[in-house]
């Protein structure tokens, strides 16, 4: 049986620890790795002309070659200044150390470990400071800035320690040449490189937050546009709904206005009621997934353009002057065309009471040849602007339905300081119109056996349809469903009696 080793917390944090040194400065440490230009969209660098604004880009590049400059200034300042040594000192202690520091703008990690390395050599050719001369330094300092700025804090964290024994070892190996520049060294690296640390924390949260802001943003709008796809789900399936019933009522009733059916058609009129029954359960079915808990079945059917003076009534009594104006030959259209049209006037007067206090609105409908066309604007506020925590919702609820018919819209701002709002909602030619859309559905649920009186009434309802513009009471034809469902089995007793009373006849 072979038993597992269970290492320490101690020993892990120790290894991921050494694991983090050798991945910061060890591996690739001499990679080339070019130092990237500013960006220029910030709030100073943003309002530069275009040319100074791409010379700005090189900013940090410049800081580091004037950097490099003071450290060969001080350098040459504080060298020997007599025969060969002058030459050796001035190479070790002027040239070497500025270009450690140019050196950080390509590969960073090697400048690091260059400085290091260059620190003995030039206190033992400087003038003065074991170990560490005013050159190197300066130098030694840029160095850890840069790096660290260009790295991660844990890097910074690993150069300080890594900088502060080598000195204490270079100091103690020095003897009485010591100066004493470490401790001092070590604390003003320190507290240049926990500014850098801080600077580079606070970029790097104020990143992340942008990050995490635009993927807010991004599920935010994603959300909303599920939630309006579920809203027209379940608005498209009351409308569905009620096509299917008609279809069962009519299925259910056919029979009777044919006298001594076949009984092939009588069973092509059950099985058209059986499918259309079980689509019904269907969408019920599905529905019941669309819809959350606490949404109800509505118990009207869903609002069309006949119902737009309502809804215009109710706006005008919250304080918004609207005018409607109608063009061209007013028709009926499918209902899921009128119930779109309907909730996109009402979304953009919605809009305006809550964006436009004060304004007047105008509902411009279209009855064109090929759809119907919307239009609704509104003038510039009158009163002040309430906040609101809308986040423009409703524009992609418009966009969605709109999209969904295949149809064009348009949104923004008018040249008065207004909203203007212009959407199209094509909608096929009928060359041949059906004759079931000329009968009103009561009539088709009408037994034969009611002779004049269900004529007299098909007459009084189509005249009914012709003064108020061909509205359909469409409440009786969804009930009647149930109503159907009830009386089936008395519907059967009555088509057998028929039978046989036309037994009798053909007998007679």
């Amino acid at each position: 049986m072979t038993k597992t080793k269970t290492r320490s917390p101690e020993f892990r944090l120790a290894a991921r620890a050494l694991g983090g040194l050798r991945q910061d400065l060890f591996s690739d440490a001499f990679a080339y790795r070019p130092l990237e230009r500013m960006r220029t969209d910030g709030l100073l660098t943003g309002r530069l002309p275009g040319r100074m604004r791409a010379r700005a880009a090189w900013t940090p590049h410049a800081l580091v070659g004037v950097a490099a400059f003071f450290v060969a200034v001080m350098g040459l300042a504080s060298g020997d200044s007599s025969g060969l040594r002058f030459l050796v000192g001035g190479v070790v202690t002027v040239l070497l150390p500025a270009a450690t520091v140019l050196m950080t703008l390509v590969r960073p990690v090697g400048a690091f470990w260059a400085s290091l390395a260059l620190a003995p050599f030039a206190a033992i050719f400087g003038s003065d400071g074991w170990p560490w001369t005013p050159s190197t330094l300066l130098s030694h300092l840029v160095v850890l800035v840069v790096v660290a700025a260009r790295t991660r804090p844990r890097t910074a964290a690993w150069m300080w320690g890594i900088t502060a024994l080598y000195g204490a070892l270079l100091e103690s190996l020095g003897g009485w040449h010591s100066t004493g520049t470490n401790g001092p060294f070590a604390f003003a690296s320190a507290f240049a490189l926990l500014l850098v640390a801080v600077v580079q924390i606070r970029r790097d949260a104020e990143r992340e937050v942008t990050v995490q802001r635009t993927v807010t943003a991004v599920e935010r709008d994603r959300r909303t546009l599920l939630e309006e796809r579920t809203t027209i789900a379940r608005e498209l399936h009351d409308v569905v709904a009620h096509h299917m019933s008609v279809v069962a009522i009519q299925a259910e009733a056919a029979p009777y206005r044919v006298e001594n059916p076949p009984p092939e058609l009588e069973q092509a009129f059950v099985t058209i009621r059986e499918n259309a029954v079980s689509a019904l359960t269907e969408l019920r079915r599905v529905l019941g997934v669309v819809r959350a808990d606490d949404q109800q079945v509505p118990d009207a059917p869903q609002p069309t353009l006949a119902q737009l003076d309502g809804l215009l009534a109710n706006v005008r009594e919250a304080g918004l002057e609207t005018e409607k104006t109608v063009t061209g030959a007013i028709r009926e259209l499918p209902q899921g065309v009128e119930l779109s049209a309907y909730r996109i006037i009402q979304e953009a007067l919605s809009n305006t009471l809550r964006h436009a206090p004060g304004a007047t609105a105008k509902v411009e409908i279209g009855y064109v040849l090929g759809g119907l066309g919307l239009r609704v604007v509104n003038g510039p506020p009158t009163a002040p602007v309430k906040p609101s925590p809308g986040a423009g919702h409703g524009i992609t609820g418009m966009r969605e339905r709109v999209t969904m018919l295949n149809g064009t819209m348009t949104a923004g701002e008018t040249e008065e300081g207004g909203y203007e709002i212009a959407a199209f909602l094509p909608v096929a030619l009928d060359p041949e119109p059906s004759t079931a859309r000329d009968m009103d559905e009561t009539t088709l649920v009408m037994p034969v056996t009611q002779g004049t009186a269900a004529t007299e009434a098909t007459r009084e309802t189509r005249a009914k349809r012709t003064a108020e513009g061909n509205e359909v009471d469409r409440v009786k034809a969804v009930s009647a469903v149930d109503a159907a469902h009830r009386d089936e089995g008395g519907k059967q007793g009555e088509r057998a009696e028929r039978a046989e009373q036309a037994g009798r006849v053909g007998q007679a």
